[in-house]
């Protein structure tokens, strides 16, 4: 069996956890049976389609008429769009019909956790939807003491401070608003946002954040996965403010590294992460106390129960129910060509 991840305007979504999960699915599926995988649309058997502009639209159209099994995945929802860019409240209905058009001319459909997997179906959207994570690389998002030296010494940041990070877009729904804000109340930390979005892009009131935020705030930008991997070793907090996630790859990121993880109490988190286990979780009335008695050792999660989740989460797994999937909706191809992942890897 030949699987084609399509990656049709892979440049406007590769800074994004869309792009993110476009290049697990490639590892997973060459590092687990790499003769499967294959950049030839024309000789694939299966397609994944990771994003809903017109291109992707029609690749799926094509692929079948083509007999070929369509694997629509659903990382965007109708909630997460909101609150994000200019105009995106407004466009939200509209958005919502759209893709749930585009997610239906899949055979089946895929969204990372069973909470994105109701907002879906509660869309009206007629093809089965399956909950599946994104996966994560544990062997490359570990513990490093190395590379978090590294990383505090490119940001000339002393042992003795504190750092407290995030990663995403400059859009409310990740919170950045609350992040400027808790970060006034705390002076001598430093607070350091990965990732960037165009000003122009975003309403004024997250521009003027951004632009009005205090001194020890700084917006570092997009950097690659290694400086990332940095970041998360040599920080003392990985604070996640979002307000709405299908799934949040950068919190396994976190989890998979051991760092401290305070993340907003959201319904997408109910029944897989735990206050006080593998994160803290908190609200608008508690980011500042729970972050404050985590900076003085008064309170903290279990790290090595992230780690854990974050295996339970790694490509093996996910290829192993990956595997489960193409055999119940592609059962011809999947009987005909045999396994896709080889058992208990």
């Amino acid at each position: 069996m030949k699987i084609h991840v399509y990656e049709g305007f892979r440049k406007t979504v590769e800074k994004s956890g869309v792009g993110r999960a476009m290049e697990h699915q490639k590892m997973i599926i060459g590092e687990y049976e790499p003769d499967n995988e294959t950049s030839d649309f024309a000789s694939a058997d299966i397609v994944h389609i990771n994003t809903v502009f017109p291109d992707s639209v029609i690749a799926a159209l094509l692929s079948k008429a083509l007999g070929k099994t369509v694997v629509s995945y659903g990382h965007s929802t109708m909630e997460d769009f909101k609150n994000s860019f200019k105009g995106s409240d407004l466009l939200a209905p509209l958005f919502k019909r759209w893709i749930t058009f585009c997610y239906g001319l899949g055979d089946f459909i895929i969204t990372p956790t069973e909470y994105s997997a109701g907002l879906i179906r509660s869309y009206g959207v007629k093809k089965p939807v399956e909950a599946l994570s994104n996966g994560i690389d544990t062997s490359f998002w570990c513990k490093d003491a190395a590379a978090g030296s590294a990383f505090r010494k490119k940001y000339n940041i002393p042992d003795d401070k504190k750092v407290v990070i995030s990663v995403g877009h400059f859009i409310g729904r990740k919170g950045i608003k609350e992040f400027v804000s808790l970060a006034r109340k705390f002076p001598e930390t430093e607070f350091i946002w990965f990732g960037y979005t165009n000003l122009s892009l975003v309403p004024s009131d997250i521009k003027e954040a951004v632009k009005g935020a205090p001194e020890n705030v700084l917006f570092a930008g997009y950097v690659s996965k290694e400086e990332l991997k940095g970041a998360y070793n040599g920080s003392d907090v990985f604070l996640f403010m979002s307000h709405e996630e299908t799934e949040g790859i950068v919190v396994l990121e976190a989890l998979s590294c051991g760092i401290e993880t305070l993340v907003r109490d959201i319904p997408v988190y109910e029944g897989w992460l735990k206050d006080g286990c593998e994160v803290l979780k908190c609200n608008d009335d508690t980011f500042e106390s729970t972050l404050r008695d985590v900076l003085l050792g008064k309170r903290k999660s279990a790290p090595g129960e992230g780690r854990k989740l974050a295996l339970s989460r790694g490509y093996s797994k996910i290829g192993s129910e990956m595997n489960d999937f193409y055999r119940k909706y592609s059962p011809r191809k999947a009987g005909k060509y045999g396994k896709i992942y080889p058992a208990g890897r």
